[in-house]
């Protein structure tokens, strides 16, 4: 009878334990550390892909997309860190606001497009130049990006 004791007692320790064991893995390691975030404004001339490159990085569908009127946020994703980029419209009557919404930023993504015109490829290198300098920015690393690379027009990175 002493043994059926123990060995009832020995499954039901080992039955009441094993709960608790799946309870405290499952339940007490609390949340996953939070990923760092960055803030990061993207900037160029309209119609340079800003757009499409967020919503590619997004993994947004490529339909549907219009040219920012103002500006937007969207939340990146990586592994190891989220990417806040403020995407600021390229518009003319637009671009003189572009300054009011460096504050914060971390970091620059600077979109241009390698296929268009003499005329805008030096709007986007006065835009370009005018970013690097201002104070908020100065600092702050700079991706720049010279989209459409697929179109026949396009001017290889070192034209640009």
């Amino acid at each position: 009878f002493a043994k059926k004791v123990t060995s009832s007692f020995c499954f039901c320790s080992v039955c009441s334990s094993l709960p608790w064991q799946c309870f405290r893995a499952l339940c007490c390691k609390g949340p996953p550390p939070p990923r760092p975030e960055y803030d990061l404004v993207c900037i160029g001339l309209t119609g340079s892909g800003k757009t499409s490159l967020l919503s590619q990085l997004c993994s947004e569908s490529p339909d549907n997309i219009v040219s920012t009127t103002g500006f937007s946020i969207k939340a990146v994703p990586f592994q190891n860190a989220i990417l806040n980029v403020k995407e600021l419209g390229g518009a003319d009557n637009i671009r003189k606001y572009w300054s009011r919404y460096y504050q914060g930023s971390q970091g620059v993504i600077f979109v241009l497009d390698s296929a268009s015109s003499e005329d805008d490829l030096e709007t986007a290198r006065n835009e370009l130049h005018s970013a690097l300098q201002h104070p908020q920015l100065c600092t702050l690393p700079f991706l720049i990006l010279a989209n459409h690379q697929d179109k026949p027009a396009a001017r290889s990175v070192q034209e640009v």
